[in-house]
């Protein structure tokens, strides 16, 4: 990574999971939990369960349900050890204060368990009789990115499951932090506007979410979104990571060339609609660039262009043979300030490339995000005989 580029740290992929009434609410202010899913939906949750390496929860949720978080299928529990992982995922709460009942249901069920807490509240929870490998303190505060990388770094959590509460999906939401959003609609009302919703006030990430899945379960209906909206400088968004997977994608329609890296990628406005994409050698034109070919596209005086994103699976080129102007002053011409890309250009065909370089002179944010590497190289391995 050279100094004009900011790397956006590996996070696990976040997916929340709800259930509400037709108005809104996660339940109702009676002594009983209100059930929202379908026996049929509760299945789809406990498979969901079964597929992820942790289960989150918040504080308030442990002291309002009492849950036990458990993958409650046999068969599935066994598929997960004839697969190498623990029997149950790893469930995870958070609590700044460090006040919870370690009686509950949450600390004697299922396999491991993890309560991520402050400096502070690690002495309250260890006074109260918690197990001190369980407690881990993050710090003076909670934030939620340190979170996510604390699991993903130290728990090996490549992906999470969040079961809520409202507070705990709500913030995911706001920081830009959740990847997906599974939510099932169940056909009643509350109307008590002293119970839980599902989402609170504040600043959300702008732009549509886009829908990917709509399907009837029983009586009720899940429908999975994920989000759109570009991060903004070098501030990473899980929206950001969703583009440059599908730049991953489209270098794979890319025709193999042995001159030529095979590249893809996706031009995106601020508000998260797509203006446009591309991929080499596009069209039959054996040297046009991933980037050259999205921006061909994309209506030059389109005003969205100035707070779009660029997503390219290689860092954009500074400096080429074929055509007049290299992929970084394309971009930089259109009047685009932000590129996200997965993978540093190699030597192979041009010594010291650094388009990075060029970009961020013409005042463009330039994010590497290496997860995304060996996707981006897998269309190009046969320019190393892989």
């Amino acid at each position: 990574m050279t100094a004009h580029e900011r790397a956006g740290r590996p996070l696990p992929y976040v997916l929340l999971s709800a259930a509400v009434s037709l108005d809104g609410y996660l339940d109702d202010t009676g002594s009983d939990r209100l059930l929202l899913s379908s026996p049929a939906d509760f299945e789809r949750v406990d498979e969901v369960r079964a597929s992820v390496d942790a289960v989150l929860v918040g504080a308030g949720t442990i002291r309002a349900d009492n849950p036990r978080l458990l993958v409650n299928s046999a068969e599935r529990r066994a598929a997960r050890t004839r697969a190498g992982k623990a029997e149950y995922p790893l469930k995870v709460t958070v609590s700044g204060s460090g006040e919870l009942d370690p009686a509950a249901r949450f600390w004697h069920t299922g396999g491991e368990k993890v309560l991520l807490t402050t400096d502070e509240g690690a002495g309250r929870a260890r006074a109260l009789g918690m197990a001190g490998e369980v407690v881990v303190p993050l710090g003076d505060a909670l934030h939620w990115r340190a979170v996510l990388e604390y699991l993903y770094d130290r728990r090996g959590v490549r992906r999470l499951m969040v079961e809520g509460g409202g507070t705990v999906h709500t913030q995911l939401l706001q920081q830009e932090l959740a990847d997906e959003l599974q939510l099932v609609l169940a056909p009643l009302f509350v109307g008590d506007p002293a119970a839980p919703r599902l989402f609170g006030p504040g600043a959300y990430q702008g732009g549509r979410l886009r829908l990917v899945e709509s399907r009837r379960i029983e009586d009720v209906v899940l429908t999975r979104y994920l989000p759109t909206a570009p991060g903004t400088g070098d501030r990473v968004s899980a929206a950001d990571r969703h583009w440059l997977a599908l730049a991953c994608e489209l270098a794979e329609l890319c025709p193999p060339s042995r001159t030529a890296f095979s590249v893809g990628a996706v031009v995106v406005a601020a508000d998260g609609s797509e203006l446009a994409r591309g991929y080499s050698r596009e069209g039959g034109d054996a040297v046009v660039h991933a980037e050259e070919a999205a921006l061909a596209k994309a209506d030059r005086s389109d005003p969205r262009l100035a707070g779009a994103t660029v997503y390219s699976s290689l860092e954009p080129c500074a400096r080429r043979a074929s055509r007049p102007a290299p992929c970084a002053r394309l971009i930089l011409d259109a009047g685009v300030r932000r590129v996200v890309t997965a993978w540093r250009e190699p030597d192979t065909f041009v010594p010291g490339a650094d388009g990075g370089g060029v970009l961020a002179a013409g005042g463009a944010a330039v994010v590497l995000l290496p997860e995304y590497e060996a996707r981006a190289k897998a269309p190009n391995g046969h320019l190393w005989g892989a």
